[in-house]
């Protein structure tokens, strides 16, 4: 299976924690007559035979669980909100079946055994593991000369709308893979832009929680300030409704017990929210300035006001110093989380020398150079593993949060009397290059504010440049994320914009 071949069977489950489910021997003996379930999850484990590993070869799955059509079938007769339907999973999350390696040759025997907290409720709730999704290795937080959607378990995932072109990250995978219709779903994690870009990238949908709806417990971790998982998907209300069954409360994660308002259903009043009377502000200075996108922006716009809809323009500059703060944070708590989470891993038989430390994983990078860094260095690792001072990090943590929250999105929502704040989200995909890295236009968008102060951010397909999907962002207040659904729901209905399909080959002209 392509690039699958190099993660290492599934050894025996070590059941730790509270969440981790035993991996138990599966039962397939399915009836005759095939249930609708059964049938999507074997189209899909198909699909990504001849699309992923064959024809194009999107290099958008690193792993597949050949239960999949028999677990469907359970999910299916289980009554849970997800019937069955099959979901991608984010590679440096951890199911049971499957080793998590964060695309990293390092962690290519990460076997726990455990699943993370999301997965277990997803499971719960009727849905299917269909495999693991490639990504920027470690979620991109190597190097900054980095080229997205590459690691060295996966190799290079490839756009399906352009395979020549990229897929962001560095949710690429799930990105791709959602786009190639290789399953339902998917789950990314973003911790700046990780789930956003490649969803308007490959033109679907992507949702990034207020960090505190989902659950970080066994996820390979950057920041316990930012990170968080979140779905990605074809449709504002199937975003809605995985939302609705991977979130959830765990003693593990804090910041998961705090959450006002929790709500179990995210799909409710999607269809009926209407945006007469509804102010948004138009963030005008992170359009951009590419004349293309925002052509289509204009479009958007248009769709929503036609709609009634009350569009108020904003001219804004965010105060850098948030962008100098986060780096730090991520730095410090890089080091801090990596730690925690390797030293979290269990000891197996065979499996004794896992790396257990940021500085472990340097090593480890350095002694496999010529497979982990022929394209890219680890100067961020090696940046991280020297950022030690807790007093600066937590000044900085402090600022950062501050300027990103209340003085940026808060002030902003309060100031112009409007319930959401919109941009493009970015432009469209670029060309993929190893040798010199990614080449995207850092003008467009609004998404690191949302990021770093861990509010909604919601992004939608809003139409094309030369036929590579472009995405509109949707943000609102801190737990404010059904009403970002809601408007999101609202704007895909109103859309006037045509959507492009894949072409699953390289990037050609549009026909004018």
């Amino acid at each position: 299976m392509g690039n699958r071949s190099r993660v290492i069977e599934v050894v025996g489950a070590v059941a730790l924690g509270a969440f981790a489910t035993p991996l138990a021997a599966q039962d397939c003996a399915l009836p005759a007559r095939i249930t609708p379930a059964e049938s999507a999850a074997r189209q899909a484990l198909d699909r990504i035979e001849q699309l992923d590993d064959a024809g194009p070869q999107l290099n958008a799955v690193i792993a597949v669980n050949p239960d999949a059509p028999c677990d469907a079938y359970a999910g299916e007769k289980s009554g849970g909100p997800l019937n069955g339907r099959t979901v991608l999973i984010k590679d440096n999350i951890e199911t049971r079946e499957l080793p998590t390696t964060a695309g990293s040759l390092a962690l290519a025997n990460n076997n726990t055994g455990r699943d993370a907290p999301l997965v277990a409720y997803l499971r719960k709730a009727g849905g299917v593991v269909l495999g693991k999704t490639n990504l920027s290795e470690w979620a991109n937080i190597r190097s900054d000369n980095s080229t997205s959607g590459w690691s060295a378990v996966g190799g290079l995932v490839r756009n399906p709308h352009a395979t020549d072109r990229n897929s962001c990250g560095s949710s690429s995978g799930s990105g791709a893979a959602v786009a190639a219709g290789f399953a339902w779903a998917a789950i990314g994690t973003e911790t700046n832009g990780s789930i956003s870009c490649p969803a308007s990238i490959n033109g679907i949908v992507g949702f990034k929680p207020s960090v505190g709806l989902v659950s970080r417990t066994h996820v390979v971790p950057i920041s316990s300030t930012q990170d968080t998982p979140g779905p990605m998907t074809k449709t504002v209300y199937d975003a809605a409704l995985l939302l609705g069954a991977i979130a959830g409360e765990d003693p593990a994660d804090p910041v998961t017990m705090a959450v006002p308002g929790r709500r179990s259903d995210y799909t409710a009043g999607l269809s009926e929210y209407s945006l007469q009377g509804v102010r948004i502000g138009v963030m005008r200075k992170q359009i951009g300035n590419r004349a293309d996108v925002k052509a289509v922006f204009e479009t958007a716009l248009a769709d929503m006001e036609r709609q009634g809809a009350v569009l108020v323009d904003i001219e804004f500059e965010p105060d850098t110093k948030m962008y100098e703060d986060s780096f730090i944070v991520l730095l410090f708590e890089l080091r801090e989380e990596m730690g925690k989470y390797l030293r979290s891993l269990p000891h197996v038989a065979g499996r004794d020398n896992m790396p257990r430390s940021l500085a472990d994983l340097i090593t480890f990078n350095t002694a496999h150079a010529e497979e982990e860094m022929r394209w890219f260095g680890q100067e961020l690792f090696e940046l991280a593993e020297k950022t030690t001072d807790r007093e600066a990090y937590e000044t900085a943590r402090e600022n950062a949060v501050r300027i990103a929250g209340q003085e940026t999105l808060d002030k902003l929502l309060a100031e112009h009397d409007v319930q959401f704040l919109v941009a493009p989200t970015r432009g469209p995909a670029w060309t993929s290059d190893l040798v010199n890295g990614d080449n995207y236009n850092g003008s467009i968008g609004f998404g690191s504010p949302a990021a770093i102060a861990g509010y909604p951010h919601l992004t939608v397909p809003m139409g094309a440049v030369e036929g590579l999907p472009v995405g509109i962002s949707f943000f609102g207040a801190k737990w404010a994320d059904h009403e970002v659904l809601k408007v999101g729901a609202a704007y895909e209905r109103a859309r006037s914009a045509q959507i492009p399909e894949p072409s699953f080959g390289p990037w050609k002209p549009a026909a004018r």
